[in-house]
């Protein structure tokens, strides 16, 4: 175990970075592309996978925070990519759903998403990227035991 904070070396921190360099990357091509922020393709990548969701929902499933996500679902709602109606029984619960157009660009960006991912993995075997999966899910798991 080390003794040392060695800030490049800790794991937590270069999660992070690869995380965040890989998503820049990739927002890069959308946000050029299509005017769609991060925060506002996550939305519309679960809206597309999970339809009928309430912002609430969103943040839980994308561990997003819920301004962030309240900002890129009004931006969505103003540029016509989602569509809000309004719970009978609780007004203050909406459910969002992607418009045509939310289902166009999610349609579009979709398989560039996943073209860069395979991009990314390219030189990677079967074997390491299994590995690399199973233990992801280990630290996972295991972060969410050590944060309840």
């Amino acid at each position: 175990m080390k003794d040392e904070l060695i800030l490049e070396d800790f794991l937590p921190y270069r999660l992070s970075i690869t995380s965040h360099t890989v998503s820049t990357n990739i927002a890069r091509v959308y946000e050029k592309r299509f005017g769609v922020s991060i925060p506002e393709w996550r939305v519309i990548a679960v809206l597309g996978r999970y339809p009928g969701l309430s912002a609430v929902e969103v943040a839980d499933r994308t561990l997003m925070d819920k301004v962030a996500v309240s900002r890129a679902v009004t931006k969505l709602i103003k540029t016509g990519r989602i569509d809000r109606e309004f719970a009978d029984a609780d007004r203050r619960r909406s459910i969002l759903n992607l418009s045509e157009e939310g289902k166009k660009v999610h349609n579009e960006i979709a398989p560039l998403a996943l073209e860069f991912e395979q991009q990314l993995v390219h030189n990677i075997s079967e074997d390491d990227y299994e590995k690399f999966n199973s233990v992801l899910e280990q630290l996972l798991d295991k972060a969410r035991l050590l944060g309840s």
